[in-house]
Formats: structure tokens, C-alpha cells, sequence
């Protein structure tokens, strides 16, 4: 073994940058000891599949598991669920459980992810108002779902609407609540706005936008316009928050998400972080970046695995994440937060394009539909050039 090299990796978080750390630091035979504390109920699960097809009725729950249980045993991760993480002592090195355990780390690796933001209204707090994250929430959503005539769905990010389409799926009357003008109009500009709304009324689907929700008052849902809707099921998809605590409670340097060097360590030696927390130098668009996607989450848990085994390799890949509504796909390369130019080629409306979001002239990324050639070469691109 390299002189320094760990001999314990402590990974807190059982999503997908965990699981791929865990994964890389055996692929790169690495012999030490490898805990993984996850306060979820089940084994790493394909999130993604949570708001899509799984929720819709189409795949089975047998295709949810990121491994089989006989994985984590034979690769000797030592997996702990329902494990509750209270703090770090950074100078003793030790995770300190909430019922007083501790367990000792040379490296330690941070992928807590992010929770699901429900809104600070009065009856969200009610038996049918759910939110999306874990396979419980999703498990929860489903048995409220056959029971129900109508939801209503409060967001319309890509959650929001995932879920959306999913429940149409099952034959539920769904409307979707949210503020802005256009469902992910932020993210994606006008045009690509106004084809995902089109799709999901095509699709049976009931706007109520630039509205917002003031209560829920037994099955209705109160809005700020006035009005009410009925609801047997409600749906909160108003995007999530980096679970930070830990972070903070270590005094690890935080700036809109957990701060990380290029090689996704963090203020304090030894910790690494990955995923929905990390905020990162992002070579592409030259700024620090956080991104909430689960390919990124899975890149960024291999990079950091590597650098605890002292690799340094720089985290510079591009992120990327897919949608799927009905049966159109939506692939997403690069990151731009804002843009003053959206060129595009191919035809919107039609379904078949490629969007490029650019920036005084330099592309920051591209949207796809049914263009996933365009897509690759587009991500190949941005991969060349960095800010």
C-alpha cells in the first residue's frame, strides 16, 4: 500500500455517487475497509426510475436495485440502512452516530444528497400530500394513486411533470399548480417550454400556471387566484435543498452548496464530497457549479473515490441528465444558468431538434430531442473547450 494510503473510507449517503465510489474504490482493488451509512430503508435503488416508469406501472420493482443484495457482501461494503449520521469529529476522524456510535475514517466521503422542499403552507402536512425522493415516497405515492380519481401536482419542474405523466399512466385526472409562465421555461427557454406543455396536454394534462397554492384544505387545494381544486393525491415537486447539516454542523466551508476543489475535496483534508451537495470548479462554464442530476452524482463519486487513493485527478466531466415525458425524450448537456442566445436546429414543434444555450457566443448547453448523435458530438464539444 502507498505510503498514506487509507486503510478506512466511510461513505454517508446511499444514493448513486456513494454507491459508485464504493464500486470504483474495489474496481481499483483497493483492500481496506468500506462502510457505507445510509439513513434510507432500502439498498441503493435507480432514483431516475422513481418519477418515470416505475411510477407509471411499466417496470417492475425488481428492476429498482441499483446491485443485488448479494453485491455488498461480496464486495466486502460494509452497507448500514437506517443509520442515522449525528456529526463529524474532523480532528479525531470519526462519524459520530446518532445513537452515540462512532466510526473511524482515514478518508471520508460526503453524498447526504438533497431532500424534496415541501411548501410552508397549511395542510401540507396531511396523509395524502406526498413528497418524491426514496422508494417509501414513491411506494406511498402508488397505493394513495389507486385509491385516487384526481391529483394534483404542485411544480411543474422535471419531477413535477415526470410524476405527471406518470399518473396519466395510471389513469388519474392530474393538474398541475406552478408560478411560472411555462413548465421549464428556467432550464430550457420558451419554445421547448411551450412543447412540453403542449405534450402533456395532449396528454390529458390541466394547467394552472403563473398560480400558486395557499392551503390545503382537506381534498382541496386552495389557490392564490381564488380558485380550488379537488385532490384525493397531491404531489409536491418544487425541487429539493442540498441536505447540508452534517457540512455545516463540521464547520466545512459552504457557499449555496458544500464547496469542493477541483478535485472534489472539501475545506477540511480527507473529506471528499459528491452529488446533489457538492459545488465544484466547473472548467466548461468557469464558474462553481452545483448540479442536482444523477449521472454527474455517479461520475462525481468515481472521480472522488479515485482522489481518496491519491490519484488527483480533476473532476472536469460535462454534466448531463435526461427527461422523459410520454414517449419523448429530452437529453440535457452542459449547464447554463443563464444565457442571452438560443440557437436552434431542427424543428421544436416537430419534435426533432437540437437547442444550444449560448453566453456572449459560447455555447453552455445543448437540449435534444430524438437528436442523441447531435447530443454526444455537442457534449464531445464542450468536453474540448473549457472557459
Amino acid at each position: 500500500m502507498a505510503p498514506n494510503a487509507p486503510s478506512r473510507v466511510v461513505i454517508v449517503g446511499g444514493g448513486a455517487a456513494g454507491l459508485a465510489a464504493a464500486d470504483m474504490l474495489r474496481r481499483q482493488e483497493f483492500g481496506g475497509s468500506i462502510v457505507m451509512l445510509s439513513n434510507d430503508a432500502a439498498a441503493p435503488v435507480d432514483r431516475p426510475n422513481l418519477s418515470k416508469d416505475y411510477l407509471a406501472g411499466s417496470a417492475p420493482e425488481d428492476w429498482l436495485p441499483l446491485r443485488p443484495d448479494s453485491f455488498y457482501e461480496e464486495a466486502g461494503i460494509d452497507l448500514r440502512l437506517n443509520s442515522n449520521v449525528s456529526s463529524i469529529d474532523t480532528k479525531a476522524r470519526n462519524v459520530i452516530m446518532a445513537d452515540g456510535g462512532a466510526v473511524p475514517y482515514d478518508r471520508l466521503l460526503l453524498s447526504t444528497g438533497a431532500e424534496p422542499v415541501r411548501l410552508p403552507i397549511p395542510g401540507a402536512d396531511q396523509p395524502h400530500v406526498h413528497t418524491l425522493r426514496s422508494l417509501a415516497d414513491c411506494r406511498a405515492i402508488i397505493a394513495r394513486a389507486g385509491r385516487s380519481r384526481r391529483a394534483v401536482v404542485l411544480g411543474a419542474s422535471f419531477i413535477g411533470l415526470e410524476v405527471a405523466a406518470s399518473l396519466r399512466a395510471r389513469q388519474i385526472e392530474v393538474h398541475v399548480v406552478a408560478p411560472e409562465k411555462r413548465p421549464m421555461e428556467r432550464i430550457l427557454g420558451p419554445a421547448m417550454g411551450d412543447l412540453v406543455r403542449a405534450l402533456h396536454e395532449e396528454k390529458g394534462v390541466i394547467f394552472h400556471l403563473e398560480d400558486a397554492p395557499v392551503a390545503i384544505e382537506g381534498k382541496q387545494v386552495k389557490l392564490k387566484s381564488g380558485g380550488a381544486l379537488e385532490a384525493d393525491l397531491v404531489v409536491m415537486g418544487v425541487g429539493v435543498r442540498p441536505r447540508l447539516a452534517l457540512a455545516e454542523k463540521a464547520g466545512l466551508a459552504i457557499d449555496r452548496g458544500l464547496v469542493v476543489d477541483a478535485r472534489l475535496e472539501t475545506s477540511a483534508p480527507g473529506i471528499f464530497a459528491a452529488g446533489d451537495i457538492a459545488r465544484w470548479p466547473d472548467p466548461h462554464s468557469g464558474q462553481a457549479i452545483r448540479v442536482e442530476h444523477w449521472v454527474v452524482a455517479e461520475r462525481q463519486g468515481q472521480t472522488a473515490a479515485l482522489n481518496m487513493l491519491g490519484h488527483g485527478e480533476a473532476f472536469d466531466a460535462v454534466p448531463f441528465f435526461w427527461s422523459q415525458h410520454y414517449d419523448m425524450p429530452i437529453n440535457y448537456v452542459g449547464h447554463a444558468e443563464k444565457w442571452d442566445e438560443i440557437a436552434v436546429e431542427g424543428d421544436i414543434a416537430a419534435k426533432d431538434c437540437l437547442v444550444r444555450y449560448k453566453l456572449g457566443g459560447r455555447i453552455l448547453a445543448a437540449a435534444s430531442i430524438y437528436r442523441d448523435v447531435a447530443s454526444l458530438q455537442a457534449e464531445v464539444a464542450m468536453e474540448r473547450e473549457t472557459a
